[in-house]
């Protein structure tokens, strides 16, 4: 019997990408200005044209968006999930 424990879900902001290319320079971006958050499979409930997303806390919105902008890195959307 496994007795993995499964650990509880929150509610995230998850951004998705059209590429991997910009999955990994938001990844490369968001390490080098300390912005707080992870790559991680895309949710199933929802789709993206690669299967990489960004994860983070929801206050921390504005400050992805604009590390994203002042990269010109080109988000496919930016959703609140239950991760």
């Amino acid at each position: 019997m496994n007795k993995r424990k499964m650990r509880k879900k929150e509610l995230k902001l998850v951004v998705t990408f059209h590429t991997t290319a910009d999955a990994m320079a938001m990844e490369k971006v968001c390490k080098e200005q300390e912005v707080p958050g992870r790559l991680i499979p895309v949710p199933r409930v929802l789709s993206a044209g690669c299967g990489l997303s960004w994860c983070t806390e929801l206050e921390k919105r504005e400050v992805v968006s604009h590390a994203m902008e002042n990269a010109g890195i080109e988000m496919e959307a930016m959703q609140e999930c239950l991760v």
